[in-house]
This record gives structure tokens, sequence and C-alpha cells, in this order.
């Protein structure tokens, strides 16, 4: 079947073809690190530069591979990726890592650099032909020896101030970019579509139509905060990071907390309904004080005041407006 065979097995590589993958795989991964370190360079400064010296590393080897391989077979080096061979180990996407924060970026760099030496040491133990056993036995002792590099370099770039404020930057970006629009839009979509939802439950007693209120709402509250986060800021002078995601923070959480309490309307029995749906509201209201106590630093008993007082007015307005 073609979808099998589109893929060369590791085992049916000659040696030629394993130094050309070595080589590609050293490439990408120099490439892949300063890209790292330039995304990182503006607010990161001492972790990109560690980047930069481990793309350093990286085409170091790159060059030392391509002087063995022009030694034993001349100038030209067969075109063969990671991609195309099976089992070999993938890359994630720069852009998908980037977008997960400092300390991912970190981990998938020790990821990184661990894979490769794994997959050439099990390469290495099925090798029966001691000139190929060698080679694999290099590369991978070259992975641990970037493993190794990456330590030397964090020591010598990184030290516990800067790793400090770095840290504290990636925390204070991940609540800018993410938990305060996410809060703000829970806070909204948990309270403020809590009148049409209980207007509609009292005022019809119909649990399918209420439902459908709430549902509408909730969209509609959802898109409109998500809208209105991403066109208020571009983040480029107040530093609260892409438009865009903290678009999709704001609208998802603004929905999510209408949908809380609509969703109880899909029972049929409307106390029934109605009693779950207060639990909920009761829920949404303690989490929302739990949020800003751990990431806002808001003391809780006050932030349980505030939401619960206010979320209890809104409640209590839609259910007299509703019973009306």
């Amino acid at each position: 079947m073609r979808f099998i065979t589109q893929r060369r097995r590791f085992s049916d590589l000659s040696e030629q073809e394993v130094l050309a993958l070595a080589i590609s795989s050293e490439e990408d991964d120099g490439r892949i690190y300063r890209m790292y370190a330039e995304d990182l360079r503006s607010d990161f400064p001492d972790t990109a530069k560690i980047f930069e010296g481990m793309a350093d590393e990286e085409d170091e080897h790159r060059r030392r591979l391509i002087a063995l391989h022009r030694d034993r077979f001349g100038e030209v080096i067969p075109l063969i990726r990671r991609e195309h061979v099976a089992g070999y180990y993938a890359r994630r996407p720069i852009w998908l890592v980037a977008n997960l924060g400092l300390e991912r970026i970190r981990e998938e760099a020790e990821a990184m650099e661990h894979d490769a030496e794994r997959f050439y040491l099990a390469a290495a133990a099925r090798s029966e032909d001691a000139k190929t056993r060698e080679l694999l036995g290099d590369l991978a002792a070259a992975e641990a020896g970037h493993q190794r590099r990456a330590g030397e370099l964090e020591d010598e770039y990184l030290d516990d101030e800067s790793r400090n404020q770095e840290d504290h930057h990636a925390r204070r970006q991940f609540l800018l970019t993410w938990v305060q629009p996410g809060l703000a839009g829970l806070m909204d979509g948990s309270v403020s579509t809590l009148a049409p939802i209980f207007a509609a439950a009292f005022a019809t007693g119909d649990t399918w139509n209420t439902f459908l209120v709430g549902l509408a709402a909730s969209v509609g509250a959802g898109i409109s905060m998500g809208f209105t986060e991403a066109a208020s800021d571009d983040g480029e002078l107040s530093g609260r990071g892409s438009p865009a995601k903290r678009g999709i923070a704001s609208g998802v959480m603004t929905t999510l907390g209408g949908l809380g309490h609509a969703l109880p309307y899909l029972i049929p029995d409307f106390w029934t309904a109605t009693v779950i749906a207060l639990v909920i509201v009761f829920i949404e209201l303690w989490a929302i004080a739990w949020i800003q106590n751990k990431f806002m630093d808001t003391p809780f008993f006050r932030a349980a005041f505030q939401v619960v007082l206010g979320g209890a007015l809104v409640l209590a307005a839609g259910v007299l407006i509703g019973s009306g």
C-alpha cells in the first residue's frame, strides 16, 4: 500500500544516508534554536543568548558531520530528512511551542536533545555493522553533549536573578494575555446573563425557551466580549500580548460563564432545572473569587463579597422582573 511505503525504515538506510539524515537534523535544530532566540530576545534576552549558543553548537556538529561525509562519501549529500524516515523523532512547529510560554520552550529544547540521543542509541544497538554502530554512537554522544552544553550555557548566561526576572515576566505576560481577559469574560458571562436567563425562566416557566434565551445571551455576550477585547488594545504599548489570544480567552470564558447556568434548563422539570442552575451560579461566583485571589492577589473575602453581592443583585433583578 502506497501510504505505508512512502517512508523509509531506519534499518534500511545506508551509512551515507544515516549521515545525511544526521546533517539535515542538526541543520533543522540549529534553525529552531535561532527562531526561539529571536522570539525571546525582546522579553528574555538572557535565555535568548542560551538558545543562540545552542544553535552555534548545532552548527559545529553539522560542520563536523559534513567533513566526515566528505571524507567517506564525497561532496554530494543525499537529500533525506526526518519526515522521510518511519519512526524518526519529529519536531513540533515553532509557532506552536513559542505560544506556550518560556518554560514550555525550555522543556521542548531539553526534549529535543533527549529524543535525538535516545533514538541514536537505540539505532546503534540494533546495528550489526561496526562502522555504522560507531557512527550512531558518536551521534548519540554528540546529542548528550548538547544537553551538557545547554546546562553550561545556562550557568553562563542565566544566573538566579536573571531567571527570577524572566520567570516573573513570563508569569506577568500569562496573566495579562490569558488570565485577566479570561477572568473578565467569566465574570461578565456568569453575572450579566443571570438577569435575562432567570427573568425568562420565571416569566415563562418553560425550560426549553429559557435554555434558548440563555444560549443566545451567552453566545452573544461571548462574541461581543471577544471582539471588544481584541479591538481595545493591540498590545504594542501595553504589553498585554496578542489581541487575538486575549479576544479568544475573553470570548470563550464569557460564553462558558453564561452556559453554566443555562444548560440545566435542558431538564424538562422547571424547579429541578432552576435549583441546579442556582447551585451552579453559586459555584461560578465562588470560582471567580478564587481565581481573583490566586492570580490577581485580591484578598479572598473581599473578592467573594464583591462577586457574590453583585451576582446576587443581578439574580434578584432577573427573578423579580420575570415574576412580575
